[in-house]
C-alpha cells in the first residue's frame, strides 16, 4: 500500500522528540506537510529539514504543520533538532509501519536495512493527499517547489 494523490492519507500516531503522541488525524483543519528522510546526522537529510526550517515562512502563510520523519529513535531525532534548530516535530518511525503505509520504505540504502526513502506528501486540511514524492536516489532532494505550489493551491 502506499499514500497516493487523491487518496485518503493513511493515519498514524507517533512519537515524537520529546516522546509525546502525534496523531495525524487530529491535524485535520490545515495542511500537512510529511518530509520522510533516511537519517538524522546525514548530509542530504540536515540540507533538506534545514530548507524546511529556513522555509518556515512560507509554510505558516498556508497555515501547514511540517513533520519530519525517519526510522532513528526519539533520543537521536531530540539531538538533532537541537543541533539544527529545527523548528518543526521529528517523529520517529522505530517499528516502520508509517514508512510502508506511505510507500516510503527502503529495504536497503548502502546496507541500512529498512529505513525510510526520502519522500514528501503534503495532506489538506479535510486528510486527502494532494502531493506525493517517493524518491529512489536518497542522494537527491525533493521538489521543495512542487511542495509549496501544492500548498498555495489548498
Amino acid at each position: 500500500m502506499s499514500a497516493t494523490v487523491g487518496s485518503k492519507a493513511p493515519d498514524f500516531t507517533l512519537m515524537n522528540e520529546n516522546r509525546e503522541p502525534v496523531t495525524l488525524s487530529s491535524q485535520k483543519g490545515h495542511p500537512v506537510v510529511l518530509a520522510f528522510f533516511p537519517a538524522a546526522f546525514s548530509g542530504v537529510c540536515t540540507k533538506e529539514l534545514c530548507t524546511f526550517r529556513d522555509s518556515m515562512a512560507k509554510l505558516n502563510n498556508a497555515k501547514a504543520q511540517v513533520y519530519g520523519i525517519s526510522v532513528d529513535t526519539f533520543f537521536t531525532l531530540a539531538a538533532f533538532k537541537k543541533d539544527q534548530n529545527l523548528n518543526f516535530p521529528l517523529l520517529s518511525d522505530f517499528n516502520k509501519e508509517v514508512i510502508q503505509a506511505y510507500g516510503a520504505y527502503n529495504p536497503d540504502m548502502i546496507g541500512l536495512k529498512g529505513i525510510a526513502k526520502r519522500s514528501t506528501f503534503v495532506i489538506d486540511k479535510d486528510g486527502v493527499v494532494r502531493h506525493a514524492e517517493v524518491l529512489d536516489d536518497a542522494r537527491n532532494e525533493p521538489s521543495y517547489d512542487k511542495v509549496f505550489e501544492t500548498l498555495a493551491k489548498l
